[in-house]
């Protein structure tokens, strides 16, 4: 499989397919295709479809099979950026909900769910993400540009309420109290931060979506009252 990201901060994943290759992704995730591409849709089983719903994904999952070399596209669902990024089974990578895109090989998704009760309700991120194990290339979706960082073990990153698209199996997730009164009534960060400790690489996002909405809502709200 050959693949190239292009259409800038709009993105498209187009991926060139060998006969008997395939690319797994939820319903609705293909944006065109070769006639040389056979879709078959899949379940797999109740509790990976229950899974799949609570971290955010449909229940159904699409696996494309190139009978003949063939092209398949899949374009964000949001302007933002699209990342590949590689599986091992000694490198599993947790993501935010409804990340996943679409993958290549053998790339089990599955979901993840945040052990500490702080960082589940303040964090940003919510109990529930997406961890991906296995062998292989999984898509995912970034809200904005993707910036990129690796952690050293002792280290951590501070990040604001939903700008951690993902991070390393390795890296752990906690929050942190703004200190200061003032700070917390008229910083403008709220009262908890989410801390990524390492080792490990993370994608943080610079425009995440429920920011974008936050932001856009009250023009939303004043044209639908006029």
């Amino acid at each position: 499989m050959n693949y190239k990201i292009e259409g800038g901060n709009l993105p498209v994943l187009i991926c060139q397919l060998e006969a008997g290759e395939q690319m797994k992704c939820e319903g609705g995730s293909m944006s065109w295709m070769d006639d040389e591409i056979e879709m078959q849709t899949k379940g797999g089983g109740v509790g990976k479809m229950f899974g799949k719903m609570f971290s955010g994904e449909k229940m159904f999952s699409n696996i494309y099979v190139a009978k003949k070399p063939g092209e398949i596209a899949f374009a964000s669902s949001f302007p933002g950026s699209i990342r590949a990024v590689q599986i091992t089974p000694d490198k599993p990578v947790i993501a935010q909900k409804s990340a996943f895109l679409a993958s290549f090989g053998d790339v089990e998704m599955s979901i993840f769910f945040q052990k500490k009760l702080k960082a589940g309700a303040f964090g940003g991120e919510g109990f529930i993400m997406q961890k991906f194990t296995g062998n292989g290339i999984v898509f995912l979706e970034i809200d904005g540009a993707a910036i990129e960082y690796d952690i050293p073990a002792g280290d951590c990153k501070i990040i604001d309420t939903g700008y951690l698209a993902a991070m390393d199996g390795t890296c752990t997730m906690d929050t942190r109290t703004v200190k200061g009164v003032k700070n917390v009534l008229f910083g403008g960060e709220g009262l908890f931060n989410t801390v990524v400790n390492g080792p490990g690489h993370i994608i943080l996002q610079s425009m995440p979506i429920q920011k974008t909405a936050g932001a856009i809502d009250p023009f939303i709200t004043k044209t639908t009252s006029n």
